[in-house]
């Protein structure tokens, strides 16, 4: 027979007294360890009662004191001895309950492993009856009810739990899913808060839980509403019911089934008859109806299976519209979940349309992405969207919506790794961007580059040759003016080569000229928005490779990005003088180009004075190239060089890396040009770069 379980109030008070003898044992031995002797004398007296008072548990081996007579007196030192022996048999008496207790708790868990719900409480009972104060069994043992559906029983065990440590988490989930299962809404969402109280960062959980509660008592209030509307005699209540008593009819031809779901979608027009929907089974109808079922799933279909197709896939878009507990439903039919890629592939345009939109219903909400996300395959989805980018009306616009709204998902990314059969598609759809549809081809190159963020993804198309020529194509068809559709393709491929960027392979290396050339090029744009990634892709490319410095170098980079960071704008700037700093770092050409360009270094001093960090160590940089130009030092004479320089050098600057390239450009503006030493020994400037030298070596 199953240990009894221990829940009403005389076990509660006793669980109380437990826990304060625990504390009163704990005080006594203080004071009779304590040094004065009238506290120890009175904690002896009170010893001595508590242990003739103490009744003996069944079962359990107690240390007793025997009173003594009026004659013996009482050796305090022998008692205190007694007492801890009796401490220790105690301890010693835990630990070993303790490992009981583990024991079982292991097998409590492997029985729920495996599904045997009732083994799994036996074990934790029998844990519990050899160590009342352990957490983990109560919230275990009320997971395990859960299981089998003893809410009550499970709301218990979470507040046992919860006198052990008040701040269980485990134990108010719990709680919140039996009080859920038993429509007690109030007291599920109290649970659910308890958890984000108890710890700020649960913020995702506590939302997806109470999204829980709130699609749960909005699921019951509409079939309550529902019950009412067909018992009170309500017109299109029962026109629902007839008819769905009528698809479940045999032996009818597919145009009876194919008018019955027609009529249906146009009788669903609120969430009380998609409710009368899902609550008459509507959602079995493939399942019960081998005609239906068979005609949904034929791979070659006939003129009347597809219009009987396309018939179900309106009904499910009336009666999932808006509706997520119909949603989740109709993704859980084994037919659905198979045949929803087929569909989405299959060459029948009315089928492809209807597909897309009954899709879109799902993407456009958290919780209809998270739906697809559980009971899809994805990793096909990418693919058969992305070809879509070939169809001229608005299928390709509607695909493409739908990958924007999975993109922000990171399951999403995680699932859908680019695949062998994605990467031709994509290569062949960026060689032939002048035929397909624009709009959708900008919206793909985006969503590549977001799933770029995957360093898996991001490395196989950075090793793609056929990538990276499919690029350098779609920007030379757009060198010789485009479209403003096509304008947008440009701008998403130069985001998509960023991205690819970040990655360093032999394949990179081969193209950096070619790219490095194009968006020279594309720096006389009118497109301002176009440049910007333009200069950004170079100040990613050029570090690839010296030849592609060179190249640059000779095509006049360095006279063009000093006159964009004289017009401004910060990304402008960020990208512009990452630029001149890989230029200057190893090509005499380009420091003797920049002196010439910035006149005095108007625009390095400018930019040393920028809010953002990499720009002024990348601007600090950039000048103590320079300085071996001869004259350059000299030109920085009568300016507030050596001021900019020591407080980005003296720790004004975060990052270490500025402050070196600050202090090395001091140095080298002194050594160049001893008369700068003046205005540092002024400024106190050798101790201070002293000082944050150490600082920055020890770093």
């Amino acid at each position: 027979r199953p240990p009894a379980m221990l829940h009403d109030e005389d076990t509660e008070a006793d669980f109380q007294r437990f826990l304060r003898r625990v504390d009163d044992v704990t005080n006594l031995l203080q004071g009779l360890r304590c040094t004065d002797c009238a506290e120890k004398e009175k904690a002896v007296a009170e010893a001595e009662e508590k242990l003739q008072d103490e009744e003996t548990k069944a079962g359990v081996t107690r240390t007793v004191l025997t009173p003594r007579g009026p004659a013996e007196a009482v050796n305090a030192d022998g008692f205190l001895a007694t007492l801890e022996k009796d401490a220790k048999e105690r301890a010693e008496r835990r630990k070993r309950n303790q490992r009981l207790a583990a024991a079982l708790k292991e097998e409590g868990n492997a029985a729920f492993r495996r599904g045997d719900f009732s083994q799994a409480i036996q074990s934790y009972t029998e844990g519990l009856q050899r160590l009342r104060d352990q957490q983990e069994l109560y919230t275990n043992r009320a997971q395990a009810y859960l299981k089998i559906q003893e809410y009550e029983k499970a709301i218990g065990d979470c507040e046992w739990a919860l006198k052990c440590n008040g701040k269980c988490i485990k134990a108010y989930f719990l709680m919140g899913k039996a009080h859920l299962a038993l429509r007690h809404y109030t007291e599920s969402r109290q649970c659910y808060e308890k958890i984000l109280q108890i710890d700020p960062q649960k913020e995702r959980l506590f939302k997806d839980c109470v999204n829980e509660v709130n699609l749960e008592e909005k699921r019951v209030k509409d079939e309550e509403r529902a019950l009412k509307e067909v018992q009170s005699g309500n017109a299109a209540a029962l026109a629902i019911k007839e008819l769905l008593q009528r698809l479940a009819t045999p032996g009818q031809e597919i145009l009876y089934y194919t008018g019955g779901i027609r009529l249906l979608a146009e009788l669903v027009k609120d969430c009380t008859e998609q409710t009368l929907f899902r609550t008459n089974n509507g959602f079995s109808i493939l399942g019960d109806n081998e005609a239906v079922g068979r005609a949904f799933c034929a791979e070659r279909k006939t003129p009347a299976e597809v219009e009987l197709c396309v018939s179900l896939l309106l009904l499910w878009q009336a009666v999932c519209a808006g509706n997520e507990e119909n949603q989740r439903l109709l993704l859980t039919q084994p037919d659905v979940k198979a045949q929803l890629p087929e569909l989405l592939s299959s060459r029948i345009l009315e089928i492809q349309k209807e597909t897309l939109a009954l899709i879109s219903l799902y993407s456009e909400s958290e919780n209809g992405r998270k739906l697809l996300l559980k009971h899809q395959d994805l990793s096909r989805w990418l693919q058969i969207l992305m070809a879509f980018v070939k169809s001229t009306d608005a299928m390709a616009g509607s695909a493409m919506n739908i990958l924007s709204d999975l993109i922000g998902e990171g399951r999403f990314k995680t699932q859908c790794q680019v695949s062998t059969g994605v990467l031709p598609l994509f290569t062949q759809l960026l060689a032939s961007a002048r035929l397909v549809n624009q709009a959708a081809l900008a919206c793909a190159i985006g969503i590549m580059g977001s799933l770029c963020a995957e360093p898996g993804t991001r490395s196989q198309l950075g090793q793609s040759r056929e990538c990276w020529q499919g690029c350098l194509q779609l920007l030379d068809e757009g060198l010789g003016g485009s479209t403003p559709r096509y304008q947008e393709c440009v701008f998403a491929v130069l985001g998509l080569m960023m991205n690819l960027l970040l990655e360093s392979n032999g394949i990179i290396q081969h193209f950096a000229v070619a790219i490095s050339g194009r968006c020279l090029a594309l720096l006389s744009h009118q497109n301002g928005r176009i440049v910007t990634r333009a200069i950004g892709v170079l100040s990613r490319v050029l570090a690839a490779s010296p030849s592609a410095v060179e190249e640059a170098v000779k095509g006049g980079v360095v006279k063009k990005m000093v006159k964009f960071l004289k017009a401004g704008g910060q990304l402008t700037a960020k990208y512009g003088i990452k630029t001149l700093s890989i230029c200057t770092k190893s090509n005499r050409q380009a420091q003797e180009d920049l002196v010439k360009a910035d006149k005095r270094f108007a625009v390095l001093l400018e930019l040393l004075e920028s809010e953002d960090e990499l720009t002024v160590g990348n601007a600090a940089f950039c000048l103590s190239q320079c300085l071996g130009v001869p004259g350059a030092a000299t030109a920085l004479l009568n300016s507030n060089v050596v001021l900019l320089l020591l407080r980005c050098a003296g720790g004004d600057a975060a990052r270490s890396s500025v402050q070196e390239n600050a202090a090395i450009a001091l140095g080298k503006l002194c050594v160049a040009e001893p008369r700068h030493l003046h205005q540092l020994r002024k400024l106190n400037g050798l101790a201070i770069l002293s000082s944050s030298m150490k600082y920055v070596q020890s770093s």
